[in-house]
């Protein structure tokens, strides 16, 4: 068996066109015959796709319309686990292999299809009017019309010199094709792709106004987790670099009970860097600081504005206005006698 295995492999390798390389990999190509899927090199050597991927890819290409290719469906069938499926799905999906739109039938039930393209980057790409689609097909020869050869173009007479050859005119130029926009994308991947640029991750915060007593707060609290949590013992490094976010928590009102249960409940299983947990929860959850004095009176501030009584410095009769002066009807009375002076006069 091996004899005749060694001869078929040396019978293969001298059937290999032009001279064998001395190192790397080298094809036996033998052409198939049935059960076989074209798979594009965009996709099998895709610089930003995981070899997983590409796997999966290659795999729910070669799979016949209406199969299940979710999650579930694929893990069945393969060694990876879901999670590894998911990942892969979600690169097919930010690259546009693989699209989920969904859709309502005429019974008014919403479903979600998964579609697959074996080239994406085709469907970008503007088909030429002339190209004819797949589906059609050109009339035969016989019944097509023959075309005639295009009138050569008159030339504008010239005077024939004698000794001198004749000169051709110039053919004209034809005008240039019109600019063809680009065509919007069919789709915006809801998933960023792997290379998109990540943003800065956010620093600790800091206090304010800091303090020896804060500093002196924070330090203790961060030695003491380790009595209500044991898996969150911290280093002396870690201690030092974490007080500063501690010390703001505090500066802000926040109680060591209610940071305590901030940062260490539910925690990851296993838990592999209790620092690092810790520095994320400190920053992404640290509460707002707490309103001042003016912003407490405004809240207590009625809304709605009573105007206060006033004493009539002539008839003491009690009236609202914002500042002292007389009632309406000593105004009036003063008007009149004012307007009476001066009919007078």
């Amino acid at each position: 068996m091996d004899t005749q295995q060694n001869t078929a492999l040396t019978r293969a390798l001298a059937e290999v066109p032009g001279p064998l390389p001395t190192s790397g990999v080298i094809h036996i190509a033998i052409p198939h015959t049935d059960r076989f899927t074209i798979v594009g090199n965009h996709l099998a050597q895709h610089p930003d796709l995981s070899c997983t991927a590409v796997g999966i890819a290659v795999r729910i290409q070669s799979l016949p319309q209406g199969v299940e290719v979710g999650i579930k469906a694929l893990a069945a069938h393969c060694r990876e686990g879901e999670k590894r499926i998911a990942a892969a799905l979600r690169e097919l999906e930010a690259f546009g292999y693989l699209q989920r739109v969904r859709d309502r039938l005429p019974s008014g039930r919403v479903i979600t299809r998964t579609l697959f393209c074996n080239q994406p980057t085709a469907l970008l790409r503007p088909r030429s009017p002339a190209s004819t689609p797949p589906h059609t097909h050109a009339p035969p020869r016989a019944q097509a019309a023959p075309e005639r050869a295009p009138a050569p173009a008159a030339r504008p007479e010239q005077p024939e010199t004698p000794g001198q050859p004749e000169t051709l005119a110039a053919p004209p130029v034809p005008p240039p094709p019109p600019a063809v926009s680009p065509p919007a994308p069919l789709f915006v991947p809801l998933v960023p792709a792997p290379t998109a640029p990540k943003p800065p991750p956010r620093h600790l915060p800091h206090p304010s106004e800091p303090t020896p007593e804060l500093d002196r707060a924070a330090t203790a609290f961060l030695i003491d987790l380790r009595r209500h949590a044991p898996q969150f013992t911290l280093s002396e490094d870690d201690v030092r670099q974490l007080v500063p976010g501690v010390a703001a928590w505090l500066e802000r009102g926040a109680r060591p009970d209610t940071i305590r249960h901030a940062l260490t409940d539910d925690p990851p299983n296993p838990l592999k860097h209790p620092a690092k947990l810790l520095k994320y929860r400190l920053t992404e959850l640290l509460p707002p600081p707490p309103p001042g004095i003016h912003d407490l009176a405004a809240l207590a501030r009625p809304r709605i504005t009573v105007t206060p009584f006033q004493t009539c410095d002539d008839c003491d009769r009690a009236f609202r206005s914002p500042t002292p002066g007389h009632c309406r009807d000593c105004r009036e009375h003063r008007a009149h006698r004012t307007e009476d002076v001066r009919a007078a006069a």
